[in-house]
């Protein structure tokens, strides 16, 4: 992995989000006690998911059929966040790198199913807020 990369950005957001949920704290604390401050994307990641969780979750609360956000494991609801809020606040990043980093972080830290899971709800989410452009090649 490059250091600083994109993908070494997210998976520190992930795990600043996950550490977070686990100890029952805004991810901003969590931030602020760490010895090194994390680089800027992170930043953007967890701030984000911070300050936009309700509509994040009610955007995945539409998408992932027959989960209840709350009732989905942690790490999946972290990735999630994390991906439907560069979806959404993020448009120059592309809507497949975006899944395609969601679906890795889901297949390497959380379970067998993740990766479908999380690749499924995310189809669904792009397709809604970011939807092709009209004279967009399928």
């Amino acid at each position: 992995m490059v250091p600083g990369s994109r993908r070494e950005s997210r998976e520190r957001a992930l795990e600043l989000l996950y550490e977070a949920e686990a100890k029952g704290q805004p991810p901003q604390e969590v931030v602020a006690a760490q010895t090194l401050r994390p680089d800027p994307f992170v930043l953007e990641l967890v701030e984000g998911v911070e300050a936009r969780g309700a509509e994040l979750d009610e955007v995945l609360g539409r998408f992932a059929k027959g989960w209840a956000v709350d009732r989905m494991p942690v790490l999946d609801r972290a990735i999630l966040r994390m991906a439907v809020f560069e979806l959404v606040a993020q448009p120059r990043t592309p809507v497949a790198v975006v899944i395609s980093e969601a679906v890795e972080l889901a297949k390497r830290y959380s379970t067998e199913e993740s990766g479908k899971f999380v690749n499924g709800v995310l189809a669904g989410v792009a397709a809604e807020v970011r939807p092709p452009a009209p004279d967009a090649v399928p």
